[in-house]
């Protein structure tokens, strides 16, 4: 069995610089863990309601994000972060993919995991929350970035749909 892990990043790119990121983020085999989808609205379970809180509380940890729009699923996050200003961290250098760059969205994503993982161990759910990685995506322009927020905005209504729901 090859143990060794493979980066879906973007190679030479460095995720800390100032740009608009669009992340999913899904559940260990995409397991329903955040409530349901009752008539086209996402009704979110305890866990759901604290995945939304501690999404928005990311730019209390980090100072050069902004958040945008966002949803929680029954098994999987989308959300738009925004980095904003110069980092001022080194660039990643070709076969580190491992290492995390401070204020990059790999550390930010990483802190995120943690504190619902935490969260989770706190409160007797010893499950796995989240799958071992996540997608992200460069918003290179402002037609995408409108594009983006409207298919988050409508996942909900559009979930019967989505290849994530795991039918």
């Amino acid at each position: 069995m090859d143990h060794h892990r493979h980066t879906i990043r973007l190679k030479d790119f460095d995720y800390s610089e100032s740009g608009y990121y669009f992340i999913t983020i899904c559940t260990k085999d995409r397991e329903y863990l955040f409530g349901d989808i009752v008539d086209e609205r996402m009704n979110l379970n305890q866990l759901g309601n604290i995945i939304g809180e501690f999404w928005q509380n990311i730019p209390n940890h980090f100072s050069a994000v902004e958040l945008n729009k966002f949803v929680v699923m029954p098994n999987h996050i989308h959300g738009i972060i925004h980095i904003v200003g110069v980092q001022n961290f080194e660039p990643l250098q070709a076969n580190t993919y491992q290492h995390i760059i401070p204020g990059s969205i790999g550390s930010i994503i990483r802190s995120f995991k943690s504190e619902v993982t935490k969260y989770n161990r706190r409160n007797n759910n010893k499950q796995t929350t989240w799958q071992r990685n996540f997608w992200e995506h460069v918003i290179r322009n402002e037609r995408e970035y409108y594009q983006i927020q409207k298919y988050i905005k409508d996942n909900p209504k559009n979930w019967d749909k989505d290849k994530l729901c795991n039918k």
